[in-house]
């Protein structure tokens, strides 16, 4: 497989009309430094705003994957992306005149032809695969959906489409080498739909750039001559159009028998860069589309951000710590007799939750005075490991800890104690960041031993300058 991150050299573009928008639109690929993955950027619109290709990102998936943020959205990016992911190119910068790229002829090929103008160029750094230790499964039961990632050594994919239509069938296929098989075996297969669909798809102000180039027509219904006109009057196609005798609307000829299932893999292929990241893994998919792609790319990218955590806070393994105690005492003030966490097992970037433990042991400084002959974990020093635990939770908040900044206990509220807690126990702190405002943040924080609840607090902090 690919070793380091790749880019292109130079500058390549590629003009015609949108699938579903009908809009102009020409996109032009530029390299883009290590480590930028995939952004679109909308020229068309003041400031140039830029949307990463991200699943975090996804606002919609009829018919096609739209990206969005602050009411700005590129349509039907899937194509596009699954261009790059075939070519293995990882990081690229696309500017788009229009709110959506044009359809060329329904497949990847248009873009695959147009990077192949320029040269890809290996970057220094190296690519960042998300490898699975265990399978990642999506299932969507009432639409018999079923996808699966299997830890494997290399990258393949295979897809099974049964639309329970004897005009289409059931159709399977395979890709297990990106570089050999996905220009000449993938990359061609084109978009399509059933005509019963057609209408309805136009009704629903889709398909405003569709014709009779850019889509394969499964034909799964008859229809007589008279309103066959009537249809492609509506839809604006002024060209002659027949149903066909080999099942495809207007006699076109399919790329490959199972041309269908080609594209719904070359869609996966699309959605899932959303993750991120190449994957070394198998994967598995049974009657895929946009949405349940996009539901499987959302899970193993928060898959990939937690390893990617774990990368960043353990250089060097320690059991199943994110951070260990080494990695806690560079990043945190305190020390003996105070510092009271000794590892952090869980960051959960998207719910803004931590989770870290305190071994209490017989030789804490405070056990001799508090109690003598029954010696008794303080609460006041359980809800302060509660309040540090919160405190590495806020000073990554923002993707990266800040040397330059301390954070400070502010108050508790609702604080209570279940049980007490001795020499000998584990001291397990569930912290979730409930709220901010400003340099101010709430918490609420749990503390277990075996499972049981024995404190809970609701906390307050502050972000203050070290230097202050």
């Amino acid at each position: 497989m690919i070793v380091q991150q790749r880019t292109i050299k130079e500058p390549v573009s590629f003009s015609g009309v949108g699938l579903h928008t009908g809009n102009i639109s020409t996109i032009t690929f530029h390299p883009a430094p290590e480590g930028y993955g995939y952004k679109f950027i909308r020229t068309d619109i003041p400031n140039s705003p830029e949307i990463p290709a991200l699943a975090d990102f996804v606002v919609d998936i009829s018919r096609g994957t739209t990206l969005g943020i602050d009411g700005v959205q590129v349509h039907t990016v899937e194509h596009v992306l699954a261009a790059l992911v075939g070519l293995q190119i990882d990081n690229c910068r696309m500017e788009l005149t229009a709110n959506e790229p044009p359809v060329g002829d329904g497949s990847a090929m248009p873009f695959v032809l147009t990077l192949q103008q320029t040269e890809i160029v290996e970057q220094k750094a190296p690519r960042d695969y998300l490898i699975f230790e265990q399978p990642v499964r999506y299932t969507n039961e009432e639409k018999g959906v079923d996808i699966v990632a299997l830890p494997n050594d290399d990258f393949r994919v295979t897809v099974m489409v049964d639309y329970n239509n004897p005009a289409l069938g059931s159709q399977h296929t395979g890709l297990f080498n990106l570089e050999k098989e996905f220009v000449s075996d993938f990359a061609s297969a084109r978009t399509f739909c059933f005509l019963n669909e057609v209408e309805m798809l136009w009704d629903q102000g889709l398909i405003r750039g569709g014709n009779l180039d850019n889509a394969i027509v499964i034909v799964d219904r008859d229809m007589g001559d008279d309103e066959l006109n009537t249809l492609l009057t509506k839809l604006g196609i002024q060209d002659n159009a027949v149903l066909g005798s080999n099942g495809i609307f207007n006699n076109k000829t399919l790329h490959f028998k199972n041309e269908p299932a080609r594209h719904k893999l070359l869609d996966m292929l699309g959605d899932l860069a959303l993750i991120g990241a190449p994957m070394k893994a198998q994967i598995l998919a049974a009657r895929p589309g946009h949405a349940s792609n996009i539901e499987f790319a959302k899970k193993v990218r928060k898959l990939y951000e937690q390893k990617k955590l774990q990368r960043r806070y353990q250089p060097k393994k320690s059991g199943d710590a994110v951070m260990d105690i080494g990695t806690i005492l560079k990043y945190m003030p305190h020390r003996y007799p105070f510092l009271l966490v000794d590892r952090i097992t869980e960051y959960d970037t998207e719910n803004n939750r931590i989770i870290g433990y305190k071994n209490v042991t017989i030789n804490e400084p405070f056990f001799p005075g508090h109690f003598p002959g029954r010696p008794i974990m303080p609460g006041v020093l359980i809800l302060e490991a509660m309040a540090q635990c919160g405190g590495l939770l806020i000073l990554n908040a923002d993707g990266g800890f800040d040397d330059s900044k301390l954070v400070l206990f502010m108050g508790i509220n609702n604080a209570k104690f279940r049980r007490p807690v001795v020499p000998g126990d584990q001291l397990v702190m569930d912290i979730t960041m409930t709220g901010k405002r400003f340099n101010t943040i709430s918490l609420r924080g749990k503390a277990y031993v075996n499972e049981q609840l024995v404190a809970e607090a609701d906390l307050q902090a502050a972000i203050v300058n070290k230097e202050a």
